[in-house]
């Protein structure tokens, strides 16, 4: 089963069902290098009424992407403290595979600042995927008293 690609010709999904229409603006490109600090196929929970994932899910996902290198570097617990800024670029859909690339960007006394950037495969066998969100949260380490600690050096 086809269906009309605004970007030329007939788009096919894994198993030949239809693809789903980029949105304006998207462009394919490759995965960044590396392994994902997630990787999540939305389910239908997950979506409002027109298919569409909604933006606090992907939010979440965000934010539990990006606490897992900052736990790392903090060697323990880290709670999210900002989101410094995010950009909701288009949107996802039901059946993408979407990547979570996480880096840490910034290392203060206590908090780590870590970049995240997502994609979405509309085609899970093709390793083109659209740029979708990119955020920028921050992180402080916390002990079992769950108030701020010192980073250990690296």
């Amino acid at each position: 089963m086809t269906t009309g690609d605004p970007t030329g010709g007939d788009a096919q999904r894994a198993g030949g069902e239809a693809a789903l229409p980029k949105a304006a603006g998207a462009t394919d490109v490759p995965l960044p290098p590396g392994m994902p600090a997630l990787r999540v196929v939305p389910m239908p929970a997950d979506a409002n009424v027109h298919g569409d994932i909604f933006g606090g899910w992907i939010m979440s996902q965000v934010d539990i992407a990006g606490a897992i290198p900052a736990s790392r570097r903090a060697r323990g617990r880290v709670a999210t403290v900002a989101v410094n800024a995010f950009t909701f670029k288009q949107p996802v859909f039901m059946g993408d595979v979407v990547s979570f690339f996480a880096s840490v960007v910034r290392v203060g006394r206590t908090s780590i600042t870590v970049d995240v950037q997502v994609y979405a495969q509309r085609n899970p066998h093709d390793e083109l995927a659209v740029k979708v969100t990119e955020a920028t949260l921050t992180y402080v380490a916390v002990g079992e008293d769950r108030r701020p600690r010192d980073l250990p050096s690296s």
